[in-house]
């Protein structure tokens, strides 16, 4: 973790005061009008961050058990706090806070135990044995067992809206504490969805369980008001430590609201964007987090002229020149645009999992425009004189593509843009909604954003599809990466998985880094900026994944008031 401790500086503040006002206005926050912030009517915001003399505690009014935290609006859970329609999972993956589950990744983003006691997988990879804890109550007093953990694993396989759980084939009770995972093909990496999946009671789940959860975990839903805030009390039962902090408040506010709230020390914690970093706030640190929630984008890699079954184009007759691919990899320079683009909030990425425990070292590059050009020499884009690349009379590009709305990804695609045509390559940018975004990408780049605590998300992008040609995302296929992931899979050795999936990505010989096939170029991991008040000690953070949400609160029970 990077601390920045930001000192009181006059600049911007008074130029702000209108801004901060219509924003705290918008927000439902109070302190418009006095010229100076409120502590819910308790402090002033000077003297809200816990100096001498002063009370300290969540919102300055010396409560040393409890927090205030702002996330984004997306980061609110539609359905609810149910596992089966994405809380703890999906996009934003997290702990899930009510509920147990029966493992958790470490810091160092290895498998831990929380209601598992023991673990075993059958040497075909098709039977997983987990033992559980038998002291585990929910919050209803109804003791937890091995039937619900197989309740909601088969409850899930059936009704999931964002996990994959077709390996599943059934989850059986064996006794009080013990299950079976009956698998329908081996899956060596289940201990990263068991982190994951929240174990719900039988007895009491239902269509309204979302709005109403009853969990095991360390913290009860207290109160849920839609799109405000959500509630968060200690659950005295709880089988583990003591959370320290015994309420926890959740509010969903836009990002210049959330910078608001923090102005008027309204909130103890809140994220913010790379944007305001250069902004000074009386009692607050900006706190930068490291991320494998990256950004990138793909390179179709087979010519056009071709569709899929439903018609969408696929290919790109530019991109499909694998020296053209490995040009684009080693002609930009991420640093720059970590500075440029990210004000030093970032670092360079060259995978989708990049630092991660399967991550292979041998992807990452230097930048080099004087190969990048020899390479695009070779493959005969030869520069003209208006300053672009030209081969057989057709000009050298492509459009990049972004998420409408997404100001990071439209600045790194313009950064992209603006690097390649200083290399000869015209790259024009667009911003797209996804529902054409997907199918665009067949034929067209796309600036993506990833990062996922499980090597699925390696699997997802480079693996071919199920019954299809190639990949999901973007036009690429590879029978001996596909065979080394498979392998990963059917290991029935986590450790030893993670060794066949670093083979996936460059065996020596072939794989998807800059030696290889590259079909997609990584650009940075993006930091999880957060603002954050001077006297609490937020606990050490393992690598956020994809998503600026629920993960800075997966060990709020850990956090403390100095």
């Amino acid at each position: 973790m990077k601390r920045h401790h930001l000192w009181k500086k006059s600049r911007g503040k008074r130029g702000a005061a209108a801004v901060l006002c219509l924003a705290l206005c918008a927000a439902g926050l109070s302190a418009c009008g006095s010229g100076t912030g409120s502590s819910g009517g308790n402090a002033p915001a000077d003297e809200a961050g816990g100096g001498d003399g002063q009370p300290g505690g969540s919102l300055g009014t010396g409560d040393r058990e409890s927090v205030v935290v702002v996330m984004g609006p997306t980061s609110e859970p539609e359905a609810g706090f149910d596992p089966a329609y994405g809380w703890g999972a999906g996009e934003h993956v997290h702990e899930p806070l009510i509920q147990s589950t029966l493992t958790v990744t470490t810091a160092d983003l290895e498998i831990g135990y929380d209601l598992a006691t023991d673990m075993q997988v059958s040497e075909d990879g098709l039977t997983w044995t987990v033992d559980i804890r038998d002291d585990v109550k929910f919050t209803d007093g109804e003791p937890l067992t091995a039937e619900d953990v197989a309740f909601t694993y088969n409850t899930l396989r059936d009704t999931s809206s964002v996990n994959d759980f077709t390996m599943l084939e059934e989850a059986v009770a064996v006794d009080g504490d013990t299950v079976e995972f009956h698998m329908s093909r081996p899956y060596s990496i289940w201990p990263y969805t068991m982190a994951i999946v929240g174990i719900v009671p039988e007895h009491a789940y239902g269509p309204d369980y979302g709005q109403n959860p009853i969990g095991s975990g360390r913290y009860m839903l207290k109160q849920w008001d839609r799109e405000q805030q959500v509630i968060f009390e200690a659950n005295p039962d709880y089988y583990g430590e003591a959370p320290k902090m015994k309420r926890v408040t959740v509010l969903f506010m836009e990002e210049d609201a959330a910078f608001a709230a923090v102005m008027a020390g309204q909130a103890d914690v809140a994220y913010t964007a790379a944007a305001y970093s250069d902004q000074t706030v009386d009692g607050y640190e900006l706190l930068a987090f490291e991320t494998v929630d990256n950004r990138g984008f793909n390179l179709p890699a087979i010519p056009s002229e071709t569709t899929d079954e439903d018609g969408v184009p696929l290919g790109n007759d530019f991109t499909s020149d694998v020296n053209v691919r490995r040009a684009i990899n080693i002609g930009i320079d991420r640093e720059e645009m970590i500075q440029n683009v990210l004000y030093g909030y970032g670092t360079a990425a060259y995978s989708v999992c990049t630092k991660m425990p399967w991550y292979n070292e041998a992807s990452e590059v230097e930048y080099d425009p004087d190969e990048t050009g020899r390479l695009l020499d070779e493959a005969g884009w030869i520069m003209g004189e208006d300053g672009f690349r030209e081969k057989d009379g057709v000009r050298a590009g492509f459009p990049l593509m972004y998420s409408a709305g997404d100001s990071v990804r439209q600045a790194l695609s313009e950064d992209t843009a603006n690097q390649l045509r200083e290399l000869g390559i015209d790259v024009t940018v667009e911003g797209v909604g996804w529902d054409v975004a997907y199918d665009r990408a067949q034929s067209t780049p796309m600036m993506w954003g990833w990062g996922a605590h499980t090597p699925m998300e390696f699997y997802n992008i480079y693996h071919t599809a199920p019954g299809g040609e190639y990949a999901q995302y973007s036009p690429y296929s590879n029978e001996t990466v596909d065979a080394y992931m498979d392998a990963a899979l059917a290991s029935s050795d986590l450790e030893q998985s993670y060794e066949l999936w670093k083979l996936a990505q460059w065996d020596g010989e072939t794989g998807v880094i800059q030696q290889g096939d590259i079909p997609w170029i990584w650009l940075v991991n993006i930091d999880h900026l957060y603002w954050s008040r001077t006297d609490l000690q937020i606990a050490e953070q393992k690598l956020h994944p994809h998503g600026h949400g629920w993960s800075i609160v997966n060990n709020v029970d850990q956090w403390s008031w100095e």
